[in-house]
């Protein structure tokens, strides 16, 4: 069976002489990165690509590397398990919340409301003059974000990490936060400044855009899967619950509402893992999660 996602194989893959040249001057490796970007920006200009279920899993691996900045233990399931079972009043806790923070930055197009919703214990206007901090080229644009942020609140790295990834989405003319920074920046790289930390960015958004356009890739051929195979259950409601699977990135089947029932919902999550189009996320018996 030939899926519409095959049509996103014929992309030109990126040059091997994008993610594997050695680059050790700040031109060379601003030369590679811009390439990388390049080509993610055409993926993400793609229809078959599903563009927020990519934000919302690049913004759980940000999370899960807040969290490693923060020192704290927690990882991408119990991430995924702090914000799935919410019930209204529910505390999600400092990891859920952080998760919360990194969720709500993707949702919305850009701006300084959605940043401000995102990180309501900032004045918008504070996000607005961080976000002019930055000037000139995409990625130095970021840097001075992520350097005057840093500055003025070295504690709060995830505020750091989300409005730099907001300035660079600015500057490249993006709808939306993409979680780029988060991924590969290290403690050590925050202490940077100037030409020494927009080399460093430069380092992490090379190897982020390549990891994000790989991903786009493996999730366009997935959601491309579940869109043939979901409808053809004949379950009511189907159609509803495979959009659902399609935009976010783990799915309880509780949320499923559109089936009817608890029973029948946990019956459709069942069938499409057996038929390869979803994944079952925690390996439990029970409180089970999905996602493509």
């Amino acid at each position: 069976m030939t899926y519409a996602a095959d049509i996103f194989d014929t992309l030109p893959r990126l040059p091997p002489w994008v993610t594997s040249g050695r680059a050790e001057t700040l031109e060379d490796v601003a030369f590679l990165s811009g390439a990388a970007l390049s080509h993610l920006h055409l993926v993400l200009n793609r229809e078959d690509a599903p563009q927020s279920l990519l934000r919302g899993r690049l913004a759980l691996r940000a999370a899960e590397a807040s969290m490693t900045h923060q020192g704290r233990p927690e990882r991408v399931s119990e991430l995924r398990d702090a914000v799935a079972f919410l019930q209204p009043g529910d505390s999600p806790g400092p990891a859920g919340e952080v998760y919360l923070s990194w969720r709500r930055a993707i949702e919305r197009p850009v701006s300084v409301n959605a940043l401000h919703r995102a990180l309501p214990e900032l004045q918008p206007e504070q996000i607005a003059t961080w976000l002019d901090a930055g000037q000139g080229a995409p990625i130095p644009r970021a840097a001075a974000v992520l350097q005057a942020v840093v500055e003025e609140r070295p504690r709060d790295l995830e505020t750091a990490f989300v409005l730099a990834d907001a300035a660079l989405a600015k500057a490249l003319r993006w709808s939306h936060v993409l979680p780029l920074l988060a991924l590969g920046l290290k403690r050590a790289d925050l202490r940077k400044t100037g030409a020494e930390l927009r080399l460093a960015c430069h380092g992490v958004i090379l190897a982020a855009a390549v990891q994000a356009t790989r991903e786009a890739a493996d999730l366009a051929r997935r959601a491309a899967r579940l869109k043939v195979v979901g409808p053809k259950l004949r379950a009511k409601g189907a159609d509803e619950a495979v959009r659902l699977f399609l935009g976010q990135d783990a799915v309880a089947p509780a949320a499923l509402t559109s089936l009817r029932s608890d029973r029948a919902a946990r019956r459709f999550c069942d069938r499409l893992v057996e038929l390869g189009a979803v994944r079952e996320l925690t390996g439990r018996d029970t409180f089970r999660l999905y996602g493509i």
